[in-house]
C-alpha cells in the first residue's frame, strides 16, 4: 500500500478496511483531519510550519475552538497556541495539542459513503458553514476541505445490529451516485475553500471488508500537490 506514506491516506482507509464502517461516528472526520497536519511536518516544504511546531508555538486545537471565540466544532483546526496554556506533546505525534488563539489552517473532513444524494444539501450546507466558521471574527485562515466519495458496485450500512444493503433501485449502490455527488460538491462547496480535495474510494462494508482507491496513483499525486501548495500558501500568508 503506497498511500502508506501519507497519515491522512492510511488513516482513511483505516475506517473501512478490515472492519465495519458506521457512519453516525462523528469524530471520524476529525480523525482523519488532523492527521494532514503531520503530513505538512513531515513533508517539511514550509519552513515556518516546520519550525513553529518544533517550537511548539503552534498546535492542533485540542478541543476544536479558538479561546474567546464561541465556534461550531470544526474538523482539524490549526493555530497559535495560547501562551500561557500547554502544549500537549502525544507520543509518535509531531504536532503537539492544545488550545489557540487564531486559526491559521482549517480542515473539514466528510465522507459519502452511501445515500449520497439524499444527504448532499446537508454536507454541502455542512461545508459552506464551516469556511464561515473558520473566517468568522477576524484572521485569513487557509481553509481545506477534503471529501471521500465511494464507488462501490454495492454497499452495506449498519444500525445497531441492523443491516441496511444497497439494491440498485430504491437503495442506489455508491457507484450509481458518485459523480453527480461530486459534480454537486465542486459547484456549491468548493469554492469555498482554498483547496478542495475529493478522495474516490470503494468500500462495500461487507465482509471481509476491503478498500482500495479508485486510481491509487492520482489519489497519491493530488493529495501530494495539496500538500504542496499548502506549504507555499502558509509560508506567505503567515510570514
Amino acid at each position: 500500500m503506497i498511500d502508506a506514506n501519507y497519515a491522512v491516506l492510511r488513516v482513511f482507509r483505516g475506517l473501512f478496511e478490515g472492519h465495519p464502517y458506521f457512519h453516525r461516528d462523528s469524530s471520524l472526520g476529525d480523525r482523519v483531519a488532523s492527521y494532514l497536519y503531520e503530513d505538512l511536518y513531515v513533508l517539511n516544504k514550509s519552513t515556518r510550519l516546520h519550525e513553529r511546531v518544533d517550537t511548539r508555538s503552534r498546535v492542533l486545537n485540542a478541543q476544536n475552538l479558538t479561546v474567546g471565540i464561541p465556534r461550531r466544532r470544526g474538523d482539524g483546526t490549526f493555530g497559535e497556541r495560547v501562551p500561557v496554556a500547554q502544549a500537549i506533546a502525544d507520543e509518535g505525534f509531531a504536532v503537539a495539542r492544545g488550545p489557540v488563539a487564531n486559526i491559521e489552517i482549517g480542515a473539514e473532513t466528510k465522507i459519502l459513503a452511501k445515500a449520497m444524494i439524499k444527504q448532499i444539501d446537508r454536507v454541502i450546507g455542512d461545508l459552506v458553514r464551516q469556511t464561515e466558521e473558520f473566517t468568522r471574527k477576524g484572521g485569513h485562515p487557509i481553509c481545506v476541505g477534503i471529501v471521500g466519495v465511494n464507488f462501490a458496485p454495492r454497499y452495506t450500512s449498519y444500525e445497531g445490529n441492523r443491516t441496511f444493503p444497497t439494491d440498485g433501485k430504491k437503495y442506489k449502490h455508491p457507484v450509481q451516485e458518485a459523480e453527480d455527488a461530486i459534480s454537486r460538491l465542486l459547484q456549491r462547496a468548493a469554492p469555498g475553500f482554498d483547496e478542495f480535495l475529493i478522495l474516490k474510494f470503494e468500500a462495500s462494508n461487507m465482509p471481509p471488508h476491503p478498500f482500495s482507491w479508485e486510481d491509487e496513483n492520482q489519489t497519491l499525486l493530488e493529495y501530494s500537490a495539496l500538500l504542496t501548495r499548502l506549504s507555499r500558501e502558509y509560508d506567505q500568508r503567515f510570514q
